[in-house]
């Protein structure tokens, strides 16, 4: 049988910690973040697997510098960012078996097709392929070859090189893709965040579609939820004081915490198209406004301003009734503080 990612709008949002580089090459740090992801609330912890020179070469020239000045890592060359960032494979053993241990699920990121194969040896149950690999076809050919569910990071990706990714990926053996919307900015604003994407994504490829939100804080990870998302990514970190690759744009223990409960009181909000009081609802209906005999009334009597008023609780006849019961009689002597019901007006 195939592995399956249980997400989707029967299932509480799928929460995932993001790991990256915040363990600052302390494997007891990354062993506590596993700890804190599980505490806080979260479904599965997500590393992310490749060493420097798997992803690029150890070179200086001017294609290899980071030159945006407004990066966090804004004059590193690719290879040292990469060297100080990752996370050592001889980790990912005891990190995942910490994740078992914790109840919670471990998977990775792999950046190339070795990470592939020794993500293998570990029965990963599933994959995630990041923004800046979405391009990366043979890649996500390699991974979908293990049959494994696969999700894939939307950012920078235009929508036929999404589609291009997804049909790669399911003419290659993988039956379940879920896509997240992404920005690829470092921290992201939520005014780039465009969650409108969503529910279109779902539409257009026929999966399950989630956030990998680079923003600060909760709100815009809590808002994708109402927008269909079921699956939020957010990078972890201890305390972001420590520093560390991914730290500033991270998010804490308590903050993961607030997410994880947060997002199933979202969830939950969802429910379904409905015009009618909820079964919950239909007990606080004795308090709404309803018309009431304000006035000892006599057999007979006309009712009016006077004598019949629209108040709480709501036992009498609806406030919609008032102008046609003004000018009607009593069919009986009533007394002050009594509903007032059809039978008791003559006709």
């Amino acid at each position: 049988m195939n592995p399956s990612l249980k997400v989707g709008k029967l299932y509480k949002p799928f929460i995932v910690a993001e790991m990256s580089g915040n363990h600052n090459h302390s494997l007891e740090r990354a062993l506590q973040i596993v700890d804190a992801a599980a505490i806080s609330g979260a479904d599965a912890i997500k590393l992310q697997t490749y060493t420097a020179d798997t992803m690029t070469i150890d070179s200086n020239n001017r294609d290899f510098i980071i030159q945006d000045k407004d990066s966090l890592w804004s004059g590193n060359t690719l290879y040292s960012l990469y060297k100080k960032a990752y996370t050592p494979w001889k980790w990912h053993k005891k990190i995942f078996e910490r994740c078992r241990k914790r109840g919670i699920i471990g998977f990775s990121t792999p950046f190339d097709e070795s990470a592939v194969d020794f993500l293998e040896t570990l029965q990963v149950p599933f994959y995630k392929v990041a923004s800046f690999e979405n391009n990366y076809l043979q890649l996500i050919k390699k991974i979908a070859k293990t049959k494994k569910p696969i999700i894939i990071s939307t950012g920078m990706a235009t929508l036929s090189q999404i589609a291009e990714a997804v049909n790669v990926a399911r003419r290659n053996g993988c039956q379940q893709v879920v896509l997240l919307k992404c920005t690829s900015t470092y921290p992201a604003s939520p005014k780039d965040s465009n969650i409108k994407t969503i529910p279109f994504l779902r539409k257009r490829f026929h999966c399950e579609v989630g956030l990998s939100d680079h923003t600060m804080g909760i709100g815009v990870a809590l808002a994708s939820i109402a927008m269909g998302a079921t699956i939020i990514e957010k990078h972890l970190t201890l305390n972001r004081s420590d520093g560390g690759a991914d730290a500033i744009f991270s998010i804490e223990p308590i903050e993961l915490k607030q997410l994880a409960e947060g997002s199933i009181s979202a969830w939950q909000s969802l429910g379904n198209v409905t015009y009618k009081p909820t079964e919950s609802e239909n007990r606080s209906k004795i308090f709404r406004r309803s018309i009431y005999i304000i006035k000892d009334v006599k057999k007979g009597d006309k009712l009016s301003v006077d004598t019949v008023r629209i108040i709480r609780p709501g036992y009498g006849m609806e406030p919609r009734f008032y102008e046609q019961i003004l000018g009607k009689t009593a069919s009986k002597n009533i007394f002050k503080g009594t509903p007032l019901k059809p039978n008791l007006i003559n006709k």
